[in-house]
């Protein structure tokens, strides 16, 4: 009792001198704290998700019976009408939630690198993200091959798979459906070359992404390039290509420093905040 009241004590004249009781509990600013809150936390995020992927049925429905349905423009070429059907997917925070490698990152005051990324790959604590397990099921029971193009590297993919498999994602049984950066010759962050691979064999229904990039390869233009690509692509958002919203990284967020990671942090965010488009102010 006696050493409960001084702790009473010692916060009240905390309180009062203006100081906190323990200042080393004092969190430092972060770019990173709304995005990341919001991914974890919200329910605003789990139900965005949980709309995409419910109209990801829908869409699947309407591609099956639309024998020229493709949503692999760029790559599904000649008579493909009748070859059996895919999907194709993006991986992290499209299927499966990393938050937690951003968090360590924020309080460590850390940003991305391969080595602790593949660390982070390799504790296989990644969570499914709202109904993305259950689309994926819903296609495979419909007899759709599913495939994952993710620019994780090719010596995640062990870890990658297991994640995945404990999570209920289905593996593609005889079928290599894991298609990995650097797994093959040519196959880098653009990931053309990889959908060209599905699409010899498949008829492409539906490609669902959080990244620009995980659509078209145009996704490292400036800003201007940017907006124009997207502008041409119009035709496809939300019937073939489906978008989880992901604010905590992507192309978006070095597109206004011309995606060089050579710049120093400082730079990197004056380039962002001098972007940002706002109110005059009240007069």
């Amino acid at each position: 009792m006696i050493a409960r009241k001084a702790l009473v004590l010692t916060a009240v004249l905390a309180a009062f001198s203006g100081t906190p009781a323990r200042a080393q509990d004092a969190v430092p600013a972060s770019d990173m704290l709304l995005a990341t809150l919001w991914t974890q936390r919200a329910i605003e995020y789990k139900a965005n998700a949980l709309t995409v992927f419910t109209l990801a049925r829908i869409r699947l429905d309407e591609a099956l019976a639309d024998k020229s349905w493709t949503a692999a423009p760029g790559e599904q070429k000649g008579d493909f009408q009748n070859l059996p059907p895919a999907v194709i997917l993006d991986v992290d925070e499209t299927l499966i939630d990393n938050s937690r490698y951003q968090v360590w990152m924020l309080k460590n005051n850390q940003s991305f690198s391969t080595k602790t990324w593949n660390e982070f790959c390799a504790a296989q604590i990644s969570t499914a993200i709202p109904g993305a397990v259950e689309f994926v099921k819903y296609a495979d029971s419909k007899g759709v091959k599913i495939f994952y193009i993710t620019n994780r590297d090719a010596v995640t993919e062990k870890d990658t798979r297991e994640n995945m498999q404990k999570l209920g994602f289905p593996m593609g049984g005889n079928v290599d459906t894991f298609l990995m950066q650097n797994e093959q010759p040519g196959w880098g962050s653009a990931k053309s070359s990889r959908r060209a691979v599905v699409t010899k064999d498949y008829r492409v229904l539906l490609n669902i992404g959080d990244n620009f990039g995980d659509f078209d390869d145009r996704y490292r233009g400036s800003e201007a390039d940017r907006i124009k690509a997207y502008e041409a692509d119009m035709p496809y958002w939300g019937k073939q290509w489906l978008m989880i919203a992901n604010p905590t990284y992507g192309s978006f967020d070095t597109a206004p420093f011309g995606h060089d990671f050579k710049k120093p942090r400082e730079e990197q965010r004056k380039s962002k905040w001098d972007v940002l488009e706002g109110w005059s102010g009240p007069k």
